[in-house]
């Protein structure tokens, strides 16, 4: 009997030897593959930051492609179909909806405009100017003023346009030049333009190092007007996830699971951020994931007022006509990926 074993045994191996020499091999589950845009480089996308360094995506089989696309062109990379997601603003999704491009929400990962203004100490010392003065007194201050923003019509643009309205100033009273960060975090420091609108860690590191003061804050709901809103806020187009549910899914939940980091374990946040902003010091992303995490909802859903308040920071820009806002929001937001 033992021997009857033994040969039934070195006949198995010998048949699973000709299996994998014939090119029978187990089949491995192939990932699905995505791509995502995110139009910006800041810590506003830091659930973005750790859900790929932490593997997230990767754990559930789905290989995501990361691609860095400025301001609103991410959005169209979506409409366009070279990207299944991106992460923008609630102001740039209602945009896109009111003109007949058909996008989903899927996820808001951050629940303000996550937008902040600074000026110059230089200029505020000289004008006397008053951090607690209401909004309406202190945006005053950018009357004349040279303001960069990454490009118009994205978010930064649309908040700075706000918050002057607000103080009354008109469209020709703040003078706008698009810049990318390394661009205006070197012409801010040179003095060749007096401020920026834009989010962490640059503002931090203005702040901090003493050479910016802040004119509107993201962190106290600035626009109050307009609070809550969605910002970094997932998408795809409208038909998408009825195609590819899993797929959906998968994006969702790496998301979700990266928001909950932020909002737990400032430990692993902060090693994923030096990793992409090494260059700034560990007091200035500190002070930026504060921030961060004061932005990030415990539970990362979307709702038609946060989409509302984006239609109406858009139709306070001159980006959207009043008559234009959408008469319901619901058909816009896809919440049952949120698990």
């Amino acid at each position: 009997m033992t021997r009857r074993c033994s040969t039934q045994t070195a006949f198995l191996a010998m048949l699973g030897l000709s299996m994998v020499t014939a090119g029978f091999v187990p089949r491995v589950a192939q990932a699905e593959e995505t791509a995502l845009a995110i139009p910006g480089q800041n810590l506003l996308f830091l659930s973005q930051y750790i859900a790929v360094d932490q593997k997230l995506w990767e754990k559930q089989g789905l290989d995501t492609k990361v691609l860095n696309i400025t301001g609103i062109g991410s959005m169209n990379a979506v409409i366009g179909g070279s990207a299944d997601f991106s992460m923008s603003s609630g102001a740039t999704i209602t945009r896109a909806y009111a003109r007949g491009q058909k996008v989903v929400a899927l996820l808001t990962a951050i629940s303000e405009s996550g937008q902040s203004i600074v000026l110059r100490k230089d200029i505020t010392d000289a004008a006397h100017y008053d951090p607690n003065a209401p909004i309406e007194e202190r945006a005053k201050i950018l009357k004349g003023k040279t303001i960069a923003m990454p490009g118009i019509g994205a978010i930064p643009d649309v908040v700075l346009k706000v918050i002057a309205k607000s103080a009354g100033l008109g469209p020709s009273d703040v003078i706008t030049t698009p810049m990318q960060p390394p661009e205006f975090m070197a012409a801010f420091s040179r003095k060749a333009i007096d401020g920026f609108s834009n989010s962490p860690p640059f503002t931090e590191q203005v702040v901090l190092d003493g050479t910016g003061v802040m004119i509107s804050d993201t962190r106290k709901g600035e626009p109050k007007a307009y609070s809550p809103v969605s910002a970094a806020l997932l998408l795809t187009r409208g038909d998408f996830c009825a195609t590819h549910k899993t797929v959906c899914e998968k994006m969702v939940h790496g998301i979700f699971e990266a928001t909950k980091v932020i909002r737990s374990d400032k430990a692993t946040s902060i090693a994923v951020m030096k990793a992409h902003f090494g260059a700034y010091s560990d007091k200035v992303l500190e002070a930026a994931y504060e921030t961060v995490r004061t932005l990030t909802p415990e539970k990362p859903i979307t709702t038609p007022e946060e989409l509302e308040n984006g239609d109406n920071m858009n139709a306070a820009a001159g980006f959207l006509k009043p008559e234009d806002k959408l008469p319901d929001y619901k058909p816009l937001i896809d919440n049952s990926f949120i698990k």
